[in-house]
């Protein structure tokens, strides 16, 4: 025991972060990770494509499109391990308005293969797919009732792989320092497979939520941090609960052994919590390429455990290399101004794009930002979803 605990010790030191308690024996000792990625502040272009309905083969044109009026795609991912996380909010989830988890809430299974079948004609060496589940079965299984075509995705001639990162996966976790410090965390431990490839993808849906206002590619990541760590400080490596009491408000402390809250005198709030968790995790792990599959989705909240959703069905796709400046966009076509002020347009407390852009990790200004597609107008992709949070707890 003395062995292990002295190398905790050197590992959170040479991690700069601080040590509380010791680690829960289940939990794989964490390696830490030095930054791979340089935050830098780009005006980066976002491409937009109009797709009214899913289906394999307009998906694949319109994702096509969407790349090559970016550039550069080829030479992104060839030859690379791609990890692409997904949304599958929830699950496994059942039907929204009736309608399957794809169509409304989750990442619609064709954006999926229409995707994979893009990386393996681009040389991809080996895709991994990745999402924190609240299931103990196989992640395959949650993927088949969610309607994915795993025999297709098998078919391809690049290596596809699926992982559940609710926990380590019996590898040790990467521990990763927010850059500039932080603002709810120092740093996190997270599962392997988001640093273990060379492109990281994120395939968000385009959607409200009902506390960061919308959920496109950044809030797509909140659920990177392992439910086994951050789920509850009792939690282990078989935890299936939610993140609700550590990150979205603040009753509870994350796992022993996991760096600990930077300001625990904060306000417990989770209009103030929920958007610098985005940001930190933003910070930490940085997306390569930011996709929003806006064809069908729902208002007025992001899952089928709120009453009141609206189907939408604006009929875009999105994309870029920039997460803050493509969700920048993917807001103005919900309808709504990324640069809206703390409680005000869809955010209910603090704009998480405006933090981001504070941080130095993309332009939230749609006007600074460079279209491509559409006849190049945002005009043409304006879809309003007409929600407003109720901002009385708040």
């Amino acid at each position: 025991m003395e062995r292990f605990e002295s190398t905790r010790r050197d590992l959170f030191k040479i991690a700069g972060v601080a040590a509380l308690g010791s680690l829960v024996p289940e939990f794989a000792a964490a390696q830490a990770v030095p930054a791979q990625h340089a935050t830098r502040v780009v005006a980066s272009p976002v491409a937009l494509t109009r797709c009214e309905t899913y289906g394999v083969p307009a998906v694949t044109a319109g994702l096509k499109a969407m790349l090559d009026n970016l550039g550069g795609f080829n030479r992104l991912v060839a030859g690379k391990t791609v990890g692409v996380k997904i949304n599958m909010t929830g699950s496994p989830g059942g039907p929204a308005l009736g309608l399957a988890p794809g169509r409304t809430y989750q990442t619609h299974p064709d954006v999926i293969l229409a995707m994979a079948i893009l990386l393996d004609g681009a040389g991809a060496r080996r895709i991994r797919f990745m999402e924190g589940t609240y299931s103990r079965s196989p992640i395959e299984s949650t993927l088949l009732s969610a309607g994915w075509d795993l025999k297709a995705l098998g078919a391809l001639r690049t290596p596809v792989e699926f992982e559940d990162t609710r926990n380590s996966a019996g590898k040790p976790y990467a521990l990763l320092k927010v850059p500039g410090g932080g603002d709810l965390f120092p740093a996190y431990q997270i599962n392997r497979s988001y640093m273990d490839c060379d492109v990281f993808v994120s395939i968000a849906k385009l959607k409200n939520h009902r506390t960061a206002g919308v959920t496109l590619t950044m809030k797509n990541c909140f659920g990177i941090t392992p439910t086994s760590l951050y789920g509850s400080h009792n939690a282990n490596e078989n935890f299936i609960g939610a993140r609700f009491a550590v990150i979205h408000a603040g009753t509870e402390h994350p796992s022993y052994g996991v760096p600990q809250e930077l300001h625990p005198d904060s306000p417990r709030v989770e209009s103030y919590r929920v958007p610098r968790h985005i940001v930190d995790i933003a910070g930490i792990r940085p997306i390569d390429l930011a996709i929003i599959d806006g064809i069908e989705t729902i208002a007025c909240g992001e899952g089928p455990w709120y009453t009141g959703l609206k189907l939408q069905q604006p009929g875009l796709l999105v994309a870029g290399r920039n997460s803050v400046s493509t969700d920048a966009i993917g807001t103005v076509c919900m309808g709504y101004d990324p640069m809206a002020k703390a409680a005000t347009g869809p955010f209910p407390g603090d704009n998480h794009l405006e933090l981001a852009a504070t941080r130095g990790l993309g332009i939230h200004d749609p006007h600074k930002i460079e279209v491509r597609g559409l006849g190049t107008t945002l005009k043409n992709a304006i879809h309003p979803f007409q929600w407003q949070p109720d901002r009385r707890n708040t």
